[in-house]
């Protein structure tokens, strides 16, 4: 048993050129269908965590290249990376592999996400002062999805939750880092009213009506219209539940 034990833990041969090293780490990539950690690959091939991500940024270049004609792309994130497939054969591998379409985000979920990466970290109010319309449905969906995370509370009267996007959402959308985000100025300017109403007194009553008037001009319900109408398995309604919690609280 001792001996089995000590043929389980033999460490592997060392890769004796450079070129080695990145067909490894591309086979490992490749094999992995899943983000793998830098640092796992450099405990495998015995090369620091550093020189793994220096190498797997210049297999990323390889295959960014437009004279490579790969139908692949390989992204990197702060501590991970991943082979995926480039969105332009997404339709062909779905029909090679018989995968049905569906799981889009809707509409509503779509106005959360968008919030919450160009403006991380958030709380659900800032959400719902940009929105003007009631998120809970949308950023739980997000949160089961895994596309948004809890990253702490906000040091403010209630500690209320911020919100961040995940490494999940980067794969997701294919983009490397929060910087690929296209700009958008009127998500910005709608951001920019909301933190200026967030921080406005609370004594500020005049102002308060000013903004609910705005808001009840575009909806006439303080729920997402995608949402009112939405029943739970236990038969209550997405604004039923939202009454149910504030009252449990």
């Amino acid at each position: 048993m001792e001996q089995n034990k000590k043929q389980a833990v033999t460490p592997l041969e060392p890769l004796a050129t450079a070129q080695e090293i990145y067909q490894a780490i591309e086979a490992i990539l490749f094999a992995a269908g899943y983000p793998m950690r830098y640092d796992k690959i450099a405990e495998v091939l015995g090369i620091s965590a550093k020189d793994v991500k220096t190498m797997v940024k210049e297999l990323a270049e390889h295959y960014q290249k437009e004279d490579t004609h790969h139908g692949i792309q390989l992204l990197l994130y702060p501590t991970t990376c991943q082979f995926t497939t480039k969105e332009t054969y997404a339709p062909y591998v779905r029909e090679a592999l018989g995968i049905r379409r569906g799981g889009n985000l809707s509409a509503s979920s779509m106005e959360v996400l968008a919030v919450v990466a160009y403006n991380q970290p958030v709380t659900r109010s800032f959400i719902e002062l940009v929105r003007g319309v009631d998120s809970s449905y949308a950023v739980g969906s997000l949160l089961d999805k895994g596309l948004i995370e809890a990253a702490g509370r906000l040091d403010a009267p209630g500690r209320p939750m911020l919100y961040v996007t995940t490494d999940k959402f980067l794969r997701v959308f294919g983009i490397n880092s929060l910087d690929e985000l296209p700009e958008t100025e009127a998500l910005s300017v709608a951001a920019a009213q909301a933190e200026e109403k967030e921080d406005a007194p609370a004594e500020n009553a005049e102002s308060a009506e000013q903004f609910e008037s705005t808001v009840t001009a575009d909806y006439t319900e303080p729920v997402d219209p995608e949402e009112q109408d939405l029943i739970f398995e236990n038969g209550v309604s997405a604004q039923e539940e939202q009454n149910l919690t504030e009252k449990e609280l």
